[in-house]
């Protein structure tokens, strides 16, 4: 089963990879968060939109990218 779920997704990924990928600068960085925008004004807060889930995997993927190279303010 999980060979097929990974040869369905072979023939749609080259049209998400250079959308949905681990941010390795400022310019993927942007892309990822210009890319959740427009997520966020389709999706909005309905948890069982089909691409929910997809927000939410490029929020986690933001969220890591902020970890390791935006400073914390500090007040």
């Amino acid at each position: 089963m999980l060979i097929q779920e990974v040869e369905r997704i072979e023939h749609v990924w080259p049209a998400l990879a250079p959308i949905v990928t681990v941010p390795h600068g400022e310019d993927e960085y942007q892309q990822l968060v210009d890319f959740l925008d427009a997520l966020i004004d389709v999706v909005g807060e309905d948890e069982t939109h089909p691409l929910a889930s997809l927000m939410e995997v490029v929020g986690v993927l933001i969220e890591r990218y902020e970890d390791e190279h935006v400073p914390e303010l500090t007040i």
